[in-house]
């Protein structure tokens, strides 16, 4: 019934969002930033944790330490093995969630306003004393090879893989964040413990918290989640050497529809013409059906479902990548209408039509993210880590609408770049030989 009451809260936690959003940059007497926005209406609370670094963060010859470390964050924590842990968060309410990408390990925690201290208490177990049993670790190592075994033989994750080897080569985003058979499944406790010092410290910490908390006692219960996690662990890594050739390469799988991956050099999201590349990115291929590469590809030809481009901002490498599957005997055609309209933009630009669709799709689309609580609280959390200011909510649309068509050209001119175009396929796709060894 507990459980139920706080997913009733949720639920009303969830609508549409205020005209003004006020985020209160905070820092604890113990010296944490935190963002907060208070919203009495609802005794609920979302709390968003971020520590920079992620799966790159793997000691050498331990790939995939990271990935299982945080899989074992709620198998049981200070003096509650993992039944007891859950029936601990259970009895409050409480929703707990461990996640990890290779530059972030996300935390996120839901609860009532009245049972926050001992919410926040829970959570420290796992965050500051997570138990490592041996038990736990090879249970959800289990699940983990199980998860790399099953990769194997997707034609996607084979595509990822070929991709990410080619594009990063020895660095960390050259290979997956769960490892291989042979490294997760040489990995110790030892090894775990190492990785929790390594990747969850202060120095590299980002909280955010929305809901029915005052900021005196949202940083008290920081200060107390916080306490005993070191200060600093490993650095993290330089950023990425980019490999980006041109051309294709070809991984042979028996499948009946090639799986294509595609990337060319991107933009960093402090470059003066960051939202001039976002925009025109939603007219090459991120604005769904609306999109160039949709209507080319798709709706003229019938070459695919789906295809996509989007800007991919890493840590250490930024690119502007896309996706497509079509069928064996086709996929050579989607490939070349995909160079074509690429090259198209890049030449040609975009219409002061097309301009003023995306802007007003991108900008009443904007407010629909803030939603509820637990969305503000990712989003306040993600703005921290990308280091814009506590008002970037409430500029950002006037920055889309600050894109001259002038400049949107100009930026297809000098961003675009057929040539450095690179694509990987996964099939056996028929006329379209790998030029790229």
């Amino acid at each position: 019934m507990i459980r139920f009451a706080l997913a009733c809260l949720i639920a009303f936690a969830a609508l549409p969002a205020r005209a003004e959003i006020n985020v209160q940059e905070l820092t604890t007497p113990g010296g944490t930033n935190v963002w907060l926005v208070e919203e009495p209406a609802i005794p609920f609370v979302a709390l968003e944790l971020r520590f920079r670094g992620g799966a790159s963060l793997d000691a050498d010859g331990k790939r995939g330490a990271t990935n299982l470390m945080v899989g074992l964050l709620e198998e049981g924590a200070g003096d509650l093995d993992s039944r007891a842990f859950a029936e601990a968060t259970e009895a409050l309410a409480a929703d707990f969630s461990y996640d990890i990408t290779d530059d972030r390990i996300a935390i996120s925690a839901r609860f009532l306003s009245e049972d926050a201290e001992a919410a926040v208490a829970l959570l420290r177990k796992s965050v500051v004393m997570p138990n490592f049993d041996q038990t736990s670790l090879d249970r959800v190592r289990a699940q983990i090879l199980s998860i790399i075994a099953s990769d194997l033989k997707s034609p996607s994750a084979i595509g990822a893989a070929a991709f990410n080897e080619l594009v990063y080569g020895a660095h960390p985003y050259g290979s997956s964040e769960n490892g291989t058979l042979e490294s997760v499944a040489a990995l110790t406790r030892a090894d775990i413990q190492a990785a929790h010092a390594a990747a969850m410290t202060r120095d590299q910490l980002y909280v955010s918290a929305v809901g029915d908390i005052d900021a005196e006692t949202l940083m008290t219960l920081v200060d107390t989640l916080t306490e005993g996690l070191p200060q600093s662990g490993a650095p993290l890594p330089a950023p990425a050497d980019v490999n980006l050739p041109g051309g294709t390469l070809v991984v042979p799988y028996e499948t009946p529809q090639s799986v294509v991956m595609f990337a060319q050099s991107g933009i960093d999201r402090d470059d003066p013409d960051f939202f001039a590349a976002f925009i025109l990115n939603q007219i090459l291929g991120g604005g769904g059906f609306e999109s160039r590469l949709m209507q080319e590809v798709r709706e003229k030809r019938g070459l695919t479902y789906g295809v996509y481009s989007y800007l991919a901002d890493k840590e250490g490498a930024q690119l502007m990548m896309g996706s497509v599957a079509s069928a064996n005997d086709r996929v050579a055609e989607a490939i070349s209408v995909i160079k074509d309209e690429w090259a198209r933009m890049a030449e040609d630009g975009v219409s002061a039509e097309e301009l003023a669709d995306a802007k007003t799709y991108m900008t009443g689309a904007y407010p629909l993210r803030f939603d509820g609580n637990a969305n503000i609280a990712n989003i306040a959390v993600g703005m921290q880590v990308e280091g814009l200011p506590t008002d970037y909510i409430s500029t950002r649309n006037d920055k889309l609408n600050a894109v001259t068509l002038e400049q949107i050209n100009r930026v297809a001119a000098e961003l675009l770049n057929p040539d450095e175009l690179t694509f990987v396929v996964v099939g056996q796709p028929e006329g379209l030989p790998s030029t790229i060894n």
